[in-house]
């Protein structure tokens, strides 16, 4: 896809031990509680669950039953529950419920809660308030990081970004830490850390708490890691509100990837089946598709066909002994590949049809409006249509976001307007969502003669004041100013092309936009590693107000561990796009350097306002 590397890339390190790590935990926590068992999983914990262990080295270690945790009563008959769950609150009142139930039948039973990743003390508060503490045993399933793929992988962690960027609830940043510790450990020690964000800086300084603490096992070892590269999400919300156009994070935004895995159906498969695909580098067909941007991958899609029924017809005319050969050594194979072939033919297709629907070019021409400062009041007619005419409050709430972040909020008018007609076309439970969206920086209102030295001057009187909430208050109200027109002018965010964009041989990262707008969060990271410091970016770093940090313990960039130096793991605090490793994939092949992308978990536009929607939208 890209012009040529200067030198090829190193391989990723192997990840697979982190999968066998947290499944030998798992399995150790379950014969903790020997017999048979019925176990009860949390919803989102399912799916994740599944590539680590599935149902069958469940059974094997005496876990009879499976069932969701749910609000509905218990319906287990077995003398030993175990409960493997997130540490929420209502999931403790859950089996508070179940535990005192049994009491009041005079029944006595066994109670495991397996917390993961950590427990928290609320959770065991909670137990104790409801009279249960004593009757449960708790342990914690210490799984901080799930390999989707060779350089992906995630906390799974969804909440992360509404509980740390909304809530200003910091229990998370312990998990972060002791991930980054985790990966240090196995895979380290790295030599240069950059990053920027306040929660970017704190779970840095506790992970380095952590290592002081910890006994050092990774020092001395071979380094398999670099550059690790920590960023907020809240840094960069232009791009993640984007529009998607490469392959892979098409098929998230129609079919939504979950935990590296997607349900086709009906209408992908063609029967009246689904099927369960895992995406991921074993998959050939989608491998050398996931990074294209959409309009190459029917060209793709239909060369390759014809390659393998090419393959096919050399049946023609074999001898008995070739034919055999054939069969034995190819044909396995070639029919995988044509199952494949078909699913992401069948992707392809439903994809046209729901972006067909949505008039997707013409929105797709609006935000590039918006990232260019181009043509406002015909943006805001298009947003105001696209409400009146219900196409989608997700996408609706989306392009109002985009608007405000790239005008650094809307003119009280506007703000007025939009949301009076959000609210009457989409219903009035929809106001808290507003209230979140501003609380959160994503769509917020101009007040007059407001300047952003003014703003400044306000955030730095209320961070003096010792009360708690009144420090969130001040980042709350930093957070608000974007400045992403003049960041976008300093980074030069908006390509100048000659003539047309080559999207078939892409000049640089921003193809994963059309060409039309390069990821900020990527640019930021390539001019970091680039300078080895924010040396340069003085400006930049003020207008995304401030909290970078870079530290090395000055390792040699060649020689002994050269390799190592060219891996880099981007780490993103509140969730990564596939656009974003979409484009930094392109600039590792660019430098011939290997990206591993971290992240709390894989995210999107439709995601981020599902998170801030008090309402079902």
């Amino acid at each position: 896809m890209a012009s040529t590397a200067r030198r090829d890339a190193p391989e990723p390190p192997d990840f697979g031990i982190l999968k066998r790590l947290a499944r030998d935990q798992l399995i150790y926590l379950l014969e903790q509680l020997p017999g048979r068992k019925d176990l009860f999983i949390e919803p989102d914990l399912m799916s994740p669950l599944d590539r680590i262990a599935n149902v069958s080295v469940l059974k094997q270690h005496e876990v009879d039953k499976l069932y969701r945790v749910e609000n509905r009563p218990a319906p287990s008959t077995s003398d030993q529950l175990c409960f493997l769950v997130r540490p929420r609150v209502r999931t403790m009142r859950y089996i508070a419920d179940i535990v005192n139930a049994d009491k009041m039948s005079g029944r006595s039973r066994k109670y495991k809660i397996i917390f993961s990743p950590q427990k928290f003390y609320a959770c065991e508060m909670v137990l104790e308030e409801e009279g249960v503490f004593g009757d449960v045993t708790c342990d914690e399933w210490s799984f901080y990081l799930l390999p989707l793929d060779e350089d992906i992988i995630s906390m799974e962690l969804p909440e992360f970004f509404r509980d740390y960027f909304l809530e200003g609830d910091h229990r998370w940043i312990n998990s972060v830490a002791r991930a980054l510790q985790l990966l240090n450990s196995l895979y380290g020690p790295f030599s240069r850390v950059y990053g920027i964000g306040r929660c970017a800086k704190m779970s840095y300084e506790l992970w380095r708490d952590l290592e002081e603490e910890s006994e050092n096992d990774g020092q001395g070892r071979k380094p398999e890691i670099g550059n690790i590269f920590l960023m907020d999400r809240d840094m960069d919300y232009v791009t993640a509100l984007c529009s998607q156009v490469v392959y892979e994070g098409l098929v998230d935004d129609t079919f939504r990837i979950k935990c590296g895995s997607v349900d086709f159906g009906p209408e992908v498969t063609s029967s009246d089946k689904s099927i369960k695909v895992l995406l991921n580098a074993q998959d050939k067909i989608f491998s050398q598709i996931r990074n294209e941007h959409f309009s190459s991958v029917f060209g793709f899609l239909s060369q390759k066909s014809r390659n393998l029924q090419a393959q096919y017809d050399r049946r023609q005319g074999m001898d008995i002994k070739q034919m055999k050969n054939f069969v034995s050594q190819e044909l396995k194979g070639l029919k995988q590949e044509h199952r494949l072939l078909s699913l992401h033919i069948g992707a392809c297709e439903s994809i046209m049809k729901k972006k067909t629907k949505q008039d997707f070019q013409e929105m797709i021409k609006v935000e590039h409006a918006l990232l260019e400062g181009f043509d406002i009041r015909e943006s805001t007619s298009f947003i105001e249509e696209h409400i009146d005419r219900q196409v989608s409050p997700i996408e609706s709430l989306r392009l109002m976001c985009l608007l405000s972040i790239t005008e650094n909020g809307l003119i009280p008018k506007d703000y007025r307007s939009l949301k009076t007609q959000y609210l009457q076309s989409y219903g009035p439970e929809h106001l808290l969502t507003f209230h979140n969206l501003k609380r959160i920086g994503l769509l917020t209102e101009q007040a007059a003669g407001e300047t952003l030295t003014a703003v400044e001057s306000r955030v730095s009187k209320l961070v003096t004041d010792r009360a708690a909430g009144k420090i969130t208050d001040a980042f709350n109200s930093l957070a608000k100013k974007s400045n992403f027109r003049a960041i976008s002018k300093k980074l030069s965010l908006i390509p100048r092309v000659d003539g047309e964009y080559n999207l078939k041989m892409p000049p640089d990262m921003a193809y994963v936009f059309s060409g039309a707008y390069t990821p900020l969060s990527c640019k930021i990271v390539e001019q970091v590693l680039e300078r080895r410091g924010w040396q340069g970016l003085e400006e930049v770093v003020r207008l995304l107000n401030g909290n970078e940090f870079a530290m090395a313990d000055g390792a040699p960039e060649d020689g002994a561990g050269g390799d190592a130096q060219r891996v880099v793991v981007a780490v993103f605090l509140g969730g990564c796009t596939f656009s974003e490793i979409a484009a930094l994939r392109f600039l590792g092949k660019e430098r011939g350097c290997r990206f591993i992308f971290l992240t709390t978990a894989i995210t999107s536009s439709a995601r981020m306002m599902e998170a801030m929607a008090e309402a079902k939208a």
